[in-house]
């Protein structure tokens, strides 16, 4: 497997964004000339079809294989809870952590379902990032360890990766964040997250209004924008998403905040999350128009909005159908079916 460098900055990380490895054009190829073989009608099953070819392109090989699955969540803490943004305080990401290592979560009992190795990556909850509402969240050098971090937690040999998050306030940083990206106004990329009232919402908009202006000077392109506005638990999952594809690993994206946090990879480096899919579309109102952004559909949309990766590996299925009806179907000439004229 590809050697991942070890990056100490935030130039380091602009630098491995440029040598991202392509998709094999060989595994396209394969996947292209089976595909009319299959005995069904020539796009009868749809996106199932694109899904099953970005599994080969992006793995660089062929067939595509679906059986190693793994499920990263990673949590963290946020400073800018002190300002009163999120419904539940800040406590309950760690508790959350121990439901997640006693099996109580959700997302425990789909990967469970799907047989998806569960990990869960604490980063750091005794030490919240900074209030990026005052300044930047992090520094440079805590930024790249965060990164680098998320890297390190990518297995080699895994056929496909669903990442995911824990983190009360990390709506509020992921509603910053995609602010701080395509601009526009606060309130379009601000959602209830974990369910606060009216008044808290109107605060949360101002408090996410506030950061991106206080940090504007310090922005200059993605990544300064995850730096001054993200948290651990977002950077990680940059990383992760870029390790995968130095691995050739495809990756399901789960909600809202994953999105929103390797939304900075591909502002930085267009091209940089073709190897990924949105597996559903969240109830947070400025996801959809974040997917549209950085060019994805969501694979399907059941008005979820837990996070912790619940939605990726729920897609886990829809994947594993896709490949198997990509390498397992008869063709026409197997089964002795007639081709259309």
């Amino acid at each position: 497997m590809n050697t991942l460098p070890h990056v100490k900055s935030l130039d380091d990380i602009r630098e491995v964004l440029k040598v991202l490895p392509e998709f094999s054009q060989s595994a396209k190829q394969q996947a292209d000339a089976r595909e009319p073989q299959l005995t069904k009608p020539e796009g009868s099953l749809g996106r199932l079809e694109e899904v099953s070819h970005w599994v080969a392109r992006w793995q660089g090989s062929y067939p595509p294989r679906a059986k190693s699955v793994h499920c990263n969540v990673y949590a963290g803490n946020h400073g800018v809870v002190a300002r009163g943004v999120s419904a539940y305080p800040p406590e309950v990401t760690g508790q959350m952590v121990q439901n997640f290592i006693n099996g109580g979560a959700a997302v425990n009992q789909i990967c469970a379902t799907f047989d998806v190795d569960l990990q869960v990556h604490e980063m750091a909850l005794d030490q919240p990032t900074a209030d990026f509402s005052k300044g930047p969240a992090m520094s440079d050098e805590d930024m790249a360890e965060a990164f680098f971090y998320g890297m390190t937690t990518v297995k080699d040999h895994t056929d496909l990766l669903c990442i995911g998050e824990m983190g009360i306030g990390n709506t509020t940083s992921a509603a910053a964040v995609a602010h701080g990206l395509y601009g526009g106004a606060a309130e379009t990329w601000v959602g209830r997250g974990t369910g606060v009232d009216d008044e808290a919402m109107g605060h949360k908009i101002a408090v996410v209004a506030e950061s991106v202006l206080v940090n504007k000077d310090a922005m200059k392109d993605g990544l300064d924008v995850l730096r001054c506005l993200g948290g651990r638990e977002l950077v990680a999952m940059a990383g992760a998403v870029v390790a995968a594809r130095m691995k050739r690993i495809p990756v399901l994206l789960d909600g809202y905040v994953c999105t929103s946090a390797v939304a900075a990879l591909e502002a930085t480096c267009k091209g940089a999350l073709d190897h990924c899919m949105v597996a559903h579309n969240s109830v947070e109102p400025g996801h959809q128009l974040l997917c549209e952004k950085i060019g994805k559909k969501a694979l399907f949309d059941l008005d979820m909005r837990l996070g912790e990766a619940s939605g990726a590996v729920l897609a886990v299925g829809l994947v594993r159908s896709a490949v198997a009806c990509h390498n397992n179907m008869a063709t026409f000439g197997d089964a002795g079916v007639a081709t259309k004229d």
